[in-house]
């Protein structure tokens, strides 16, 4: 008989006992938050990537555009082109001013490749507008006597632009031309949206640091 009920205590303290209603959902809610959090942990993760490849591709954007102007600029050249009517241009280098109806910057570049061997100068005339927030740069399609391409964009979302020009003594934020003459340096401000305040400056042939 006491064997019986040793067996039988035995047998009692062998079953396992199960989880409760309460245990359960406490668990799931434990579970729902760590996915919560997991899930705002990526959104975050995907949503930064996103922010740092348009801030990437925007900072690649002004880097070509600066890049061209400095080309540009480095190899301007006092070389005076005819216009579109044929009549001959009074200033080698036309220096502008944002917001003005002319082109922010306008002269003839040394450098024009010519990688198919075309029957061309070497010489192009270039110019460069600030239109409705876009830096835009066109350049003709001859060096005399023909009007320039369309306008290719190089930066946009420009919310403010200055403009000044070193003739050797002093910076002027207009240029006065001249048959002969460029600027030593030319300084451009832009303030850019995602960027900010830029200040550039360029040195022209001739020009030392």
């Amino acid at each position: 008989m006491s064997a019986s009920r040793a067996a039988v205590r035995d047998g009692g303290d062998t079953r396992q006992r199960g989880f409760t209603l309460l245990e359960v959902m406490v668990s799931l809610a434990i579970f729902g938050l760590i996915a919560a959090a997991g899930v705002a942990v990526m959104a975050y993760a995907a949503d930064s990537q996103q922010v740092l490849r348009e801030r990437m591709a925007r900072l690649g954007e002004f880097q070509r555009a600066r890049a061209l102007l400095r080309t540009d600029l480095s190899q301007a050249a006092t070389r005076l082109a005819r216009r579109s009517d044929g009549t001959p241009a009074r200033d080698a280098f036309i220096g502008g001013r944002p917001g003005e109806s002319g082109p922010l910057f306008a002269f003839v570049r040394r450098g024009h490749e010519n990688p198919d061997g075309a029957p061309r100068a070497s010489l192009q005339h270039v110019e460069y507008r600030i239109v409705d927030g876009r830096l835009e740069r066109s350049a003709r399609l001859a060096l005399d006597g023909t009007a320039a391409a369309p306008a290719r964009v190089l930066l946009d979302g420009i919310t403010r632009a200055r403009v000044a020009y070193f003739d050797g003594d002093a910076w002027n934020d207009g240029w006065h031309g001249g048959a002969a003459s460029m600027p030593r340096a030319v300084e451009l401000e832009l303030v850019l949206d995602d960027i900010g305040d830029v200040r550039q400056r360029f040195l022209l042939p001739g020009t030392t640091p």
